[in-house]
């Protein structure tokens, strides 16, 4: 019997070596950090957009917007790994969150009418 190591491991995996192992660590980093971007975006931008279009109250907004974020954490984790590369993973990352952080921005301003705290 054979001693695990890293390098059995990689050929086990299908022999990519140092480039496959670093698109798995890239996505790894985007999926946990750009997952919890991502759902602290949507927690945020629900918080905003809900009260004035659902004349929701601002604890039930923040509460769904909570309970959203999170549900788009694991689907950024989910879409992360099911990308056909690292690089598409992050620009699918970055696409996602582009119009959340607008949504953020605009309700910021329409709060107290500036646009950065």
């Amino acid at each position: 019997m054979t001693a695990w190591t890293a390098r059995g491991a990689m050929e086990w995996i299908g022999g990519g070596g140092r480039a496959r192992a670093g698109g798995i660590a890239v996505r790894v980093v985007a999926a946990i950090l750009g997952g919890y971007a991502l759902g602290a975006l949507l927690s945020a931008a629900l918080a905003v957009a809900l009260p004035p279009a659902l004349a929701m109250g601002r604890a039930d907004a923040v509460l769904t917007g909570m309970m959203a974020g999170l549900a788009g954490h694991a689907a950024a984790a989910i879409w992360v790994f099911a990308a056909r590369s690292a690089a598409r993973a992050v620009a699918g990352l970055l696409l996602a969150a582009l119009p959340l952080a607008a949504m953020v921005l605009a309700g910021h301003w329409h709060a107290t009418g500036r646009i950065l705290p």
